[in-house]
């Protein structure tokens, strides 16, 4: 099975490079999508082989397994940009970069915990179901009073 990962043409033992089917799959993003993160400038300009086709390097693949978290984890698209463009200011813009994941830190902290409420009433509910099948009740709504 071939790893999708490509001797670069030009010297077989320089760089290994990724056609764009390759970092979709190996990303779970669709070629549109990787397309459209270069065209908002999410990545640097990728290279191209003497074919035009994208040739994703090593660095790139990283850039873009980052960027696919921060999404994933509900960073906005706006701030990936900004993050990006952090990126690219080296070691003057540490702090603000820093500053940028310490605020969507929090962001994360916020959901999980939500999820983790969530997670507590579907596990109650469960639980409530399991009693009432033991002991071959029916299926009321613990809302519902008995009354009722």
């Amino acid at each position: 099975m071939s790893t999708g990962i490509q001797p670069n043409s030009a010297a077989a033992a320089g760089p290994r490079t990724l056609s764009i089917s390759d970092v979709s799959a190996t990303t779970g993003l669709s070629q549109d999508t990787l397309r459209w993160y270069e065209r908002e400038g999410m990545f640097p300009q990728i290279a191209r082989g003497g074919d035009r086709r994208r040739k994703y390097d090593e660095t790139d693949l990283a850039r873009i397994m980052m960027l696919v978290k921060l999404r994933r984890t509900g960073m906005s698209v706006h701030d990936m940009q900004r993050f990006v463009q952090l990126l690219a200011g080296g070691r003057e813009t540490h702090q603000e970069r820093m500053t940028l994941l310490l605020e969507h830190r929090i962001k994360v902290l916020a959901q999980l915990k939500q999820v983790q409420d969530d997670l507590e009433t579907v596990d109650l509910k469960i639980s409530h179901y399991e009693t009432l099948i033991a002991l071959d009740q029916d299926c009321l709504d613990p809302t519902e009073s008995k009354e009722s």
